[in-house]
């Protein structure tokens, strides 16, 4: 009885000091679009080319990633032209990829997310052409190694899940979840999701023996961000799939569906218990001396993972709600300047030690795509705290 009493009494006060920290929705609008405007009024021609380190299209993934923020800030805070912005990026990249449509570089694929979101936003079935032609290739080839690193699940893994939805078509499911057992279990031999410890190696580099510097495994925190939030997008996916097939069909989609979210539900757990007093979660995961400090980019793609598994009833409010209130208020208060510039990103890379140094004031390589990271983030969170 004095267990159940005290268990209640813990509930109690956790979930009022919830109550007090949550964010006003208004505010974390305003703060979303200012960092959004910021970047809007440096880049007014969406889809011209990025000048950096050479001239690349803009419809590389980093690009893509922040086209996906964009429009699930127009979902909480919708504006016409955040749809037309994002339009005019698409018909000036022909709704195509680098690459051609034969790329089967995740990277490259990253794009026909939003090809596929603008396409519900308005349903002409012509825009798909390209996506579908690219899908296509990877589908009816034998070929099911091209992940050979994580980043590459949240780039393209999500792309054939969406497209299995629109199409109704179990094909685009059996070959996303073969591409992802590649990566979960074969990669570098052993697979690169360490099931013991719920966290992911970035490639076959980082697979024992190679250590941090403190003698634990390296997992980058970006790296284990977009599996989390490739997770999340997919599972989302699998919830609208469930109701489009039937028999032998509809037990292979709650099979994939089961598999994810059991991989969703360990990263959760192991990544909370990675973060910092602070709110961030350092660029490693396991070493907190090795380039240590805040980074936003892996702190918001695990905000979005768990205000999206909250949300969605995956995470437990009790559990997870204290980590996410504490990850947003602090990229609100502390990585967002006051014109809008955001903060401790860590550019472009594949572990901890590269775009160094990361700090308040540090400008990455990139900062499109951690700008889709935040608004992703922040529009999940207002999602949850408001449902």
């Amino acid at each position: 009885m004095k267990k159940t009493l005290w268990l209640i009494l813990f509930i109690s006060c956790v979930t009022g000091l919830m109550a007090g920290r949550r964010p006003d929705r208004k505010l974390m609008i305003e703060q979303m679009v200012l960092v959004n405007e910021r970047f809007m009024a440096q880049h007014p021609v969406a889809g011209d080319s990025i000048r950096i380190n050479g001239v690349r299209p803009s419809n590389i993934w980093t690009r893509s990633v922040y086209m996906e923020g964009l429009l699930a800030l127009n979902e909480v805070a919708p504006q016409p032209r955040y749809v037309e912005y994002a339009m005019d990026w698409a018909v000036a990249n022909l709704w195509g990829f680098r690459g051609g449509s034969h790329t089967r570089n995740a990277d490259n694929q990253c794009c026909a997310q939003v090809y596929i979101d603008l396409y519900r936003l308005h349903e002409d079935a012509q825009v798909l052409g390209n996506t579908e032609r690219m899908l296509n290739n990877v589908v009816n080839s034998t070929e099911r190694g091209d992940w050979s690193w994580i980043d590459a699940l949240q780039m393209a893994m999500p792309v054939y899940a969406k497209m299995g939805v629109v199409k109704q078509d179990i094909r685009y499911f059996r070959t996303m979840r073969e591409l992802y057992g590649y990566t979960r279990d074969c990669a570098g031999q052993v697979g690169l999701f360490n099931t013991i410890d719920g966290l992911w190696w970035r490639d076959a580099d980082f697979i024992p023996p190679y250590k941090e510097p403190n003698g634990k495994s390296c997992y980058w925190s970006r790296g284990n961000g977009w599996v989390m939030a490739a997770l999340a997008r997919t599972i989302d996916e699998m919830e609208r799939a469930e109701d489009l097939f039937v028999g032998g069909e509809k037990q292979e989609i709650a099979d994939i569906k089961k598999l994810l979210t059991d991989d969703f539900l360990a990263m959760a757990f192991s990544v909370k218990k990675c973060q910092r007093g602070d709110g961030f979660w350092n660029c490693s995961l396991t070493d907190e001396f090795h380039y240590g400090g805040p980074e936003t980019t892996g702190t918001a793609l695990f905000l979005y993972g768990m205000a999206w598994g909250m949300r969605n009833g995956v995470l437990s409010d009790e559990v997870f709600g204290e980590p996410a209130l504490k990850a947003w208020n602090a990229l609100m208060h502390d990585a967002v300047h006051p014109d809008g510039f955001l903060g401790y990103v860590q550019g472009t890379g594949k572990e901890p030690k590269d775009g160094q140094p990361v700090g308040y004031d540090s400008k990455p390589d990139f900062e499109d795509f951690a700008i889709g990271c935040y608004l992703l983030a922040g529009a999940e969170m207002i999602k949850f705290l408001t449902q």
